[in-house]
């Protein structure tokens, strides 16, 4: 009997000194950076919603990869116009009313999780934006053939820049968060 309870007080230390080390905080969780990191590999990897492998399919094949990517292309592009002409506004207004509550949730209230979110989520609309922009341009202009690519290549070192300044931005905060509020308590 006593052995189990001892078996028992040594699986519960354990568990305790697992999760003092991996802190279930957002900014200390490994989980939480694993998930931004594939956010951002993801992101940067899907053009528009176009995966970057076929972009340079095309580049060195042209022929049927090219049309693949064109097809492709113009799937996207009017898939996202059209979502930002008939619904357009009602997305706006959710998320900005969704990025304001985490804005108050997380540096007004020191919601930790909300900071968190926030600093994903602000940077994947501007991703959006800039999506939706390079749609027009593509459908405006009626981009083809190498002008199709070097506008997706564009797009995609615009998308990388922005993921490299917010994850820098957001381990500078993280860091600020574990060594300041954490640190002591």
């Amino acid at each position: 009997w006593d052995n189990r309870l001892q078996e028992r007080a040594d699986r519960v230390d354990w568990f305790s000194t697992l999760f003092e080390i991996i802190d279930m905080r957002s900014f200390s969780n490994l989980w939480y950076w694993i998930a931004l990191a594939v956010l951002w590999s993801t992101t940067s990897h899907w053009v528009i919603g176009v995966p970057y492998d076929l972009v340079q399919r095309a580049a060195r094949f042209e022929g049927q990869a090219q049309v693949d990517l064109e097809v492709l292309t113009r799937i996207y592009c009017s898939r996202l116009l059209y979502i930002a002409a008939t619904s357009g506004l009602w997305l706006l207004g959710f998320a900005c009313a969704a990025l304001t509550s985490l804005f108050l949730l997380g540096f007004v209230y020191g919601v930790e999780f909300s900071q968190a979110l926030l600093l994903i989520a602000f940077p994947m609309t501007l991703v959006g934006v800039m999506s939706l922009n390079t749609a027009r341009i593509i459908q405006d202009r009626m981009l083809e053939g190498a002008d199709l690519r070097a506008r997706l290549n564009r797009h995609r070192i615009q998308t990388q820049v922005l993921g490299m300044i917010s994850i820098f931005i957001t381990s500078m905060w993280g860091m600020y968060q574990n060594l300041s509020l954490h640190a002591w308590s």
